[in-house]
């Protein structure tokens, strides 16, 4: 695997419900990982042997790791059982250079983000990215509950530093209603630049919404 690099599970977290996060670093420590960009994916060669593709959510700044977070898909097809399943604290894997085909604008007058679920990933790399650069940001989470909402408390500390702002919507819990996406995009400023990353009736949703 000539065009992968040999990485470390370095920490296991749990980060929501059935929702793990994985901190990858070189084998070889003190080793750099090749730069990525907000957005950007990576490759992960799991036993089996299975090939599984998952954003990376930490700030790009960072070269001496990448995370991930994978949730358990009841309906898996082997991919999330397996790193659930089997992956462990210290385990080696095989995993690709970073690729992004969800690239970040970060010149936008305004970012706004919809996120469904696991689909948090990208977007929180994006929402780190511009806090960094000090540029503004907004965005709509939604999840079942909040004990299945990753990151919350890493997106409220983000908000916190100014310039953000974060609204939750959880929508199986008493008296919550699902994220309005079209409300979201009528309601968005002409300069305004919007992303989502969620399931499919999200993306449905989305794409609809923005079909004008």
């Amino acid at each position: 695997m000539t065009d992968t690099l040999c990485l470390r599970i370095r920490a296991m977290t749990w980060e929501a419900e059935d929702i793990l996060g994985l901190e990858l670093v070189a084998a070889t420590p003190h080793t750099p990982l090749p730069p990525f960009t907000a957005g950007a994916h990576v490759d992960l060669h799991l036993p089996g042997p299975l090939v599984r593709s998952y954003s990376l959510l930490n700030d790009p700044s960072e070269r001496h790791r990448w995370c991930v977070a994978v949730h358990r898909d009841a309906a898996s097809r082997g991919g999330s059982r397996t790193v659930h399943a089997q992956l462990r604290p210290g385990q080696l894997l095989q995993v690709s250079a970073p690729r992004n085909h969800f690239p970040l604008d970060e010149s936008a007058a305004l970012s706004v983000f919809i996120a469904g679920g696991i689909g948090i990933t990208p977007l929180l790399c994006m929402v780190r990215r511009l806090a960094t650069l000090g540029r503004p940001w907004v965005l709509h989470h939604a999840a079942r509950t909040r004990a299945h909402a990753a990151f919350v408390d890493t997106l409220q500390a983000l908000a916190a530093q100014g310039g953000g702002t974060v609204h939750h919507v959880f929508d199986q819990e008493p008296g919550a209603q699902m994220l309005d996406v079209a409300a979201v995009v009528a309601a968005l400023a002409a300069d305004a630049h919007v992303y989502c990353c969620g399931p499919a009736g999200m993306l449905a949703a989305f794409e609809q919404a923005t079909a004008g």
